[in-house]
């Protein structure tokens, strides 16, 4: 039996392009960028290199590129980093995130919650888009930060970033944007849009694990979370990993070479995917906004009201024909609670609990996205029977 794989949104396969590169940083080019003789020094200029890489890719500069572990931990450093370094030098208190984004921003906003921070939360639309004149009456004197997350990770809807940061530039609040699915997929380019912090991440670029990007625009302060040494300008201390960065930087070079010609030839496999579900898609509630998504992800769910689905056995049972897929965000895989996005655009917990997202990329073939396809219509024939 041949395994498929469906859930390129939770990570992606390694291009073998960014192996071999990342393999000569493994046993030739292994100084530290810190050190001062010639390997170290080595590795500096290939350190900066690569930062000035992701600069120029998302039109940034080079100094407003800081190397992290990952989205998680560059969505920590933009939440609780930013409110810290505020807390020092003014009385706001107050950050708005949405309802619908990562655990690692919600988890962030819990923790300074902890500390006594005022969290407004503001909510979404059935189809995910944030209320705008909610947004707007939930500021105050004290707000210091908004964060809504460009491309949501379950659904793959994309927010309408130009008009969320111009609201929080005109009430002088800073705007930060968890850009972890957005990155790879849509052209960013910071100096067009009002963004003051971002988050970006390699693993779902086809590039390793344990290394992403923020952004920080010039100027603006925030604290680092990790103590020790004076790497990336002081605000994020340990050995940088010439490895995992390079294989970043040449995951995003790919991705933005071939970006319109991939994003179409993954918009078919879409439409192709909808147009053979159409035998049970009166069953189908359809949580992605078409019009208005990245094509990567198609998160449908069996609507309650019409068939009664047990979601966590329809996965094991697309497991068992071998097909890989989730029902929501890889971070809360092994719960059985339904998804807080899909509850926050109103979606009822049964209905919630019964939805696939099925994530397609660079590697997924057409056969497969019949043999998925017509897969679900039987597993979903039976259970109706």
């Amino acid at each position: 039996m041949k395994n498929i794989y469906l859930d390129y949104a939770s990570t992606t396969p390694l291009d073998p392009k960014v192996k071999l590169l990342m393999d000569s940083y493994l046993t030739e080019n292994f100084g530290n960028p810190s050190s001062i003789h010639s390997f170290g020094r080595k590795s500096k200029v290939d350190l900066e290199i690569y930062r000035q890489t992701i600069a120029e890719i998302i039109g940034a500069e080079p100094s407003e590129i800081n190397f992290t572990s990952g989205g998680s931990e560059s969505d920590s450093q933009a939440i609780i980093g930013t409110a810290l370094a505020s807390k020092r030098k003014s009385d706001k208190n107050h950050l708005i995130i949405s309802s619908i984004e990562h655990h690692a921003v919600l988890h962030s906003a819990e923790y300074l919650k902890n500390l006594g921070f005022e969290i407004s939360i503001v909510n979404v639309d059935s189809n995910g888009f944030v209320h705008v004149d909610e947004l707007k009456k939930l500021i105050n004197s004290k707000t210091l930060l908004i964060s809504i997350m460009f491309v949501n990770n379950e659904t793959g809807i994309i927010q309408n970033i130009i008009e969320l940061g111009n609201i929080a530039k005109e009430n002088k609040v800073l705007f930060h944007t968890d850009a972890v699915q957005a990155f790879g997929k849509i052209k960013i380019s910071t100096k067009d849009l009002p963004i003051d912090i971002m988050s970006i991440s390699s693993h779902k670029i086809y590039g390793p694990k344990g290394i992403g990007v923020t952004f920080i625009r010039k100027g603006i302060q925030v604290d680092s979370l990790i103590h020790g040494g004076s790497q990336e300008r002081g605000k994020r201390a340990g050995t940088e990993s010439l490895s995992l960065i390079a294989g970043f930087v040449e995951a995003a070079k790919i991705c933005y070479s071939q970006l319109e010609k991939e994003s179409s030839q993954i918009k078919k496999l879409q439409n192709e995917l909808i147009k053979k579900l159409n035998p049970i898609i009166k069953y189908i509630i359809i949580n992605s906004d078409i019009k208005n998504s990245i094509p990567n992800i198609l998160n449908i769910s069996f609507d309650s009201q019409k068939i009664n689905i047990d979601g966590e056995s329809l996965l094991l049972n697309l497991d068992l024909q071998g097909f890989a897929l989730s029902n929501g965000s890889a971070c809360s895989s092994g719960s059985i609670k339904p998804s807080h996005v899909l509850l926050a655009m109103g979606r009822s917990s049964q209905t919630a609990l019964a939805a696939l997202r099925i994530s397609i990329g660079r590697f997924t073939t057409i056969d497969e996205i019949k043999d998925f396809a017509s897969t679900l219509i039987r597993i979903v024939e039976k259970i109706r029977k």
